[in-house]
């Protein structure tokens, strides 16, 4: 579990350098995600610091880059809210607090082994995520171009260069990998741009001029600089009183996080073609998390944005992740200077980049080609993404949604055939799922009181999958008996005919030697 630097599809080289080019990425990203939150930068930085370490130390998928995200800073946000109006500084405890809470409830989480619960994900649900994520990200990107002291749209020469500036940056990261893949082509264009903007193009702004304009956090000099925190307990709460909405909070910034984590080992995953460990990653996530509390940090989760970059540039490893966590500390500490006059064009221009690598462009040729019910569901979550800015309410709406097609869909394919018919007796064949939502289909194909005096209904390609259906079962033995004939099952697996006999139905079911031999839901205790 503790192998931090060992090599997995990759080189050492390659995660480096990787590493290096996702530390500033991560720079803007945790600064805007502090601002979201309501709190001072270096809290959304070191939150970067302590979740990317961490879990590139000790989760389940390598490669795999965490951070303070959007999602968890606006439901962080809340409890910052709360504490404010309690008292004033209780607005960091109360965050402090619900994130070491959230951490806890992940650890839970992933000791329950209940990671493997993202399988339940369907693939048009992975596709509208990604989709809605990358127009996310893409609007994300729009304040950029806005002038940071009047907060107008910028024109005529500013606009030009930012363009300009933003143009050559996707133009480096497409094209250098032609000519070499020595360097990652996004750490070369983040130096290039950065290197022209500062000789050539100094009015334009820089992470120095955002910091200096932030109205949440006030920082005249647009200074980046902190000392390593040191850890301490959140004060000042009333627990017997805010137990519950602490909770809560805690609760739903955990589930926010875990979802978008797994949702993005599993991208990760298809990328790699490798497979990661869900409940691994629950784990050092959760760690990750009560310590990014415990040091003052607000706490975070995978970030599918800089996950991209790093792969993308070459990092494979443990190592990549782990850089660029240290990466990210040096420069808090030690080159803030440096960090500051990285010039906003170049950054958005890196995730343009991330944008058009996000998007599954695949998607827009599906359309007559899938089943409509599907383009619907990538239409539903990706809306839903980009409408709420809720990752988790998206997957939620995206499960629910395919959950109630596939319910509505395989309703409709109960067939039932006859097979042999005489005038004694009557055998039909069944193929399909019988459950509650094709349980009524099953009973219309069925009239007691004028078939024949035996019939037999075969079971072989069909499966009883839950209580509804074996209640139709019995309910139309119950019609045939009371016609005065005679109805026999066969086929059915040894749990339906144990519970169908504990269900009191008097029908014959033949025991045969290639008898099914699946289970019915568990559902033993009901049908006592």
């Amino acid at each position: 579990m503790f192998d931090l630097f060992r090599k997995k599809n990759g080189n050492y080289k390659d995660d480096t350098l990787s590493g290096l080019t996702v530390a500033l990425a991560l720079v803007p990203e945790a600064i805007a995600f502090s601002f979201a939150a309501g709190v001072d930068p270096l809290v959304g930085l070191w939150a970067a610091v302590f979740m990317g370490f961490i879990t590139a130390a000790f989760g389940g998928r390598p490669g795999m880059i965490s951070g303070a995200t959007g999602a968890i800073a606006v439901v962080a946000g809340k409890a910052v809210q709360h504490g404010d109006k309690l008292g004033e500084g209780l607005g960091m405890q109360y965050l402090f607090a619900v994130i070491m809470l959230a951490g806890a409830i992940q650890i839970l989480f992933g000791l329950c082994k209940l990671g493997r619960f993202i399988r339940l994900v369907p693939h048009p649900v992975m596709i509208g995520f990604v989709n809605g994520l990358a127009i996310v990200i893409l609007m994300a990107q729009f304040p950029s171009f806005r002038d940071l002291g009047t907060g107008q749209w910028l024109s005529g020469a500013p606009l030009f260069t930012m363009l300009g500036l933003v143009a050559l940056t996707m133009l480096i990261i497409q094209f250098l990998p032609l000519l070499t893949k020595a360097v990652p082509s996004a750490l070369a264009a983040i130096v290039t741009v950065g290197l022209i903007a500062y000789f050539f193009f100094k009015d334009s702004a820089t992470v120095s001029d955002v910091l200096a304009s932030s109205k949440v956090n006030p920082n005249p000099e647009g200074k980046l600089s902190g000392a390593f925190p040191l850890p301490a307990l959140p004060t000042g709460i009333a627990w017997a009183t805010e137990w519950g909405f602490l909770l809560k909070t805690a609760f739903i910034v955990a589930m926010v996080g875990i979802i978008e984590s797994l949702m993005t080992l599993q991208l990760i995953d298809e990328i790699t073609e490798t497979r990661g460990g869900g409940n691994r990653e629950c784990i050092a996530q959760g760690g990750a998390n009560f310590l990014s509390g415990l040091f003052g940090g607000m706490g975070g989760c995978a970030m599918i944005g800089q996950s991209l970059i790093n792969i993308k540039s070459g990092g494979r490893g443990r190592t990549s992740g782990i850089v660029a966590a240290v990466a990210l500390a040096c420069f808090i500490m030690f080159a803030g200077p440096v960090i500051e006059k990285i010039p906003v064009a170049a950054l958005v221009g890196v995730m343009f980049m991330v944008v058009i690598g996000t998007f599954e462009w695949s998607s827009l040729r599906t359309f007559g080609k899938v089943p409509f019910s599907e383009i619907i569901v990538i239409v539903a979550v990706t809306l839903t993404t980009v409408i709420l800015h809720d990752l988790a309410t998206a997957v939620f709406v995206g499960i629910i949604l395919s959950a109630l097609v596939f319910a509505w869909e395989s309703s409709k394919h109960v067939i039932v055939k006859v097979e042999k018919e005489s005038a004694d007796e009557k055998i039909y064949s069944l193929e399909g799922l019988l459950y509650f939502g094709s349980v009524r289909e099953f009973a219309e194909h069925f009239q007691a009181k004028s078939d024949v005096p035996n019939i037999v209904i075969d079971f072989a390609g069909a499966r009883v999958c839950d209580l509804s259906a074996l209640e139709a079962i019995n309910a139309l033995a119950g019609r045939y008996r009371a016609a005065g004939k005679n109805l026999r099952l066969r086929h059915l697996s040894a749990d339906c005919r144990n519970m169908l006999e504990r269900a009191g139905a008097m029908v014959e079911v033949e025991v045969l030697p290639d008898d099914p031999a699946y289970s019915v839901a568990n559902l033993r205790a009901d049908a006592r």
